[in-house]
């Protein structure tokens, strides 16, 4: 799909246009600085795009005040002291420097154990940290998918998990395949379970139109306060675009 890029100025907002070959146009808002982004036809001039963030622009205003007022993390610097969240729960980390291979450990209900060699640097200390969470929420999402596939009568031929800088999720309805934001691990279950659904949802319907949104309700009826609830929840510190 080719996309062509540009930006308008907008009642005083920069907003990125990427225009492709769709048929609706769609606005997003994006964290951690309420970033506007429309993704257009190819078919819109400025003028009509112009027309369509115009139109949109107090839902704007509210998505980005209720980013201002999200709370933030402040820099990780994987020290003993620090907080860090899994699965919606807030632990203290404990570093431990020893013998044996590197890992993490929850032990109780706050204590977030990791186990490193002297003198680890800290950016190693960060990717073993990575790597846990990235087992974690492949195992957390597997039986979600298995679970919800008959229920929508729908076939995940692969469930992935990677970074993303602009999303929670993506699909892709001709792979059969979704990708997972490693972020959510760090979020409460039922918030992934609501990524997991809104992406399967995504083999159904393209895109998110009125028959998507009846979908949802039908399915998992209080997708909104899950929404919400994820939206509410701290951002990491990391140079997110989402």
């Amino acid at each position: 799909m080719s996309t062509e890029t540009s930006r308008l100025t907008v009642r005083g907002i920069t907003v990125e246009v990427r225009r492709k070959p769709i048929k609706n146009l769609h606005v997003g808002v994006y964290p951690p600085d309420g970033r506007v982004r429309v993704a257009a036809p190819s078919r819109l001039d400025d003028d009509a795009i112009r027309l369509a963030v115009v139109s949109r622009l107090s839902w704007i205003r509210r998505q980005r005040q209720s980013f201002d007022q999200q709370a933030r993390e402040s820099p990780r610097q994987m020290v003993t002291g620090e907080s860090h969240f899994f699965q919606g729960q807030r632990y203290r980390l404990n570093v431990v420097e020893g013998k044996g291979p590197p890992g993490v450990h929850i032990r109780g209900r706050s204590e977030m154990r990791l186990t490193v060699a002297p003198n680890t640097p800290v950016a190693r200390r960060r990717d073993i940290l990575e790597g846990w969470y990235r087992a974690a929420l492949k195992d957390a999402i597997a039986p979600m998918v298995e679970m919800w596939a008959p229920v929508l009568n729908v076939s995940v031929k692969e469930a992935r998990v990677r970074k993303m800088k602009t999303r929670w999720g993506s699909c892709s309805i001709a792979a059969g395949r979704i990708w997972l934001n490693l972020e959510l691990i760090r979020k409460p279950p039922i918030c992934l379970e609501y990524i997991v659904v809104h992406e399967m949802v995504h083999l159904l319907e393209r895109h998110h139109t009125p028959r998507f949104r009846a979908l949802m309700d039908q399915f998992l009826p209080d997708w909104r306060l899950r929404r919400d609830r994820l939206n509410r929840a701290p951002l990491a510190h990391a140079d997110w675009l989402y």
